[in-house]
This record gives structure tokens, C-alpha cells and sequence, in this order.
């Protein structure tokens, strides 16, 4: 990336199960954006959070995911209908982006020694 090239501060992820709405529609696309310090500060004064800290993974989640599906409203209380595989996804996913910038990983293959992008997956997931 040169000097003048804007980073993306928004990244697309597919769930390996997808949200299962109250209609019973599944929401599996979404776009994900980069936290601020702003979602940080209104974490830590969360009653929520401040009640039950493990809480602190559902609203972090709601903050930082812009649309999943037909859905632009992200809440914690939506999110606790997740599948467990899909918010260990989505943790990772945000970890990712966050602390590389970048959704994607570095890969090259073992035979030909070709070197390519692939998008991130979680262990044990096929």
C-alpha cells in the first residue's frame, strides 16, 4: 500500500452456519468494520457488561458488524442466537481485521510453492 491509498476499514465474512432470524430466515453475509476507540469507551460503561463481562463479546460484535443478511439493526440480543461456531468465526474474524487489518491470511502451497490469499477459516472447519 503506498502513501496515498485509503485502507479498507470495512470486510466482508460469510458464517460457517449463519443467524436464524425469529422468521426463521438464515443470515449467513455480512460486512464487518474496524472498531473505534469510541465502541471501546461505550463498552466499558455497558450495564451489561458491567454485569456479566462475558456479555462483553456480544455487544463488542453488535458495534463492529455493519449488516448480516437482510439485516442493518445488530443488537447483543440477536447476536446471543448465534451458533456457537459462528461467534467463534466472527471473534476471530474481528480479532483479524483489527489487529492485522486484513481479513485474509498469507498462504503458499507446499508442492508448487505458489503464494496466495485465502480467506480466513476457522481450524477444524471444512
Amino acid at each position: 500500500m503506498n502513501s496515498l491509498e485509503i485502507p479498507a476499514t470495512e470486510f466482508d465474512f460469510t458464517l460457517p452456519k449463519g443467524l436464524v432470524d425469529g422468521d426463521g430466515m438464515v443470515h449467513r453475509q455480512g460486512r464487518m468494520r474496524l472498531a473505534t476507540a469510541r465502541d471501546e469507551i461505550l463498552l466499558q460503561k455497558d450495564r451489561r457488561v458491567k454485569d456479566n463481562p462475558a456479555y462483553g463479546t456480544l455487544v463488542r460484535l453488535s458495534y463492529a458488524i455493519a449488516e448480516l443478511g437482510s439485516l442493518s439493526t445488530i443488537t447483543p440480543e440477536l447476536l446471543e442466537n448465534l451458533f456457537a461456531l459462528d461467534l467463534a468465526y466472527l471473534q476471530e474474524f474481528y480479532n483479524r481485521i483489527n489487529q492485522d487489518g486484513e481479513a485474509s491470511v498469507a498462504v503458499h502451497c507446499p508442492a508448487c510453492n505458489h503464494q496466495f490469499r485465502a480467506e480466513l477459516e476457522l481450524s477444524g472447519e471444512s
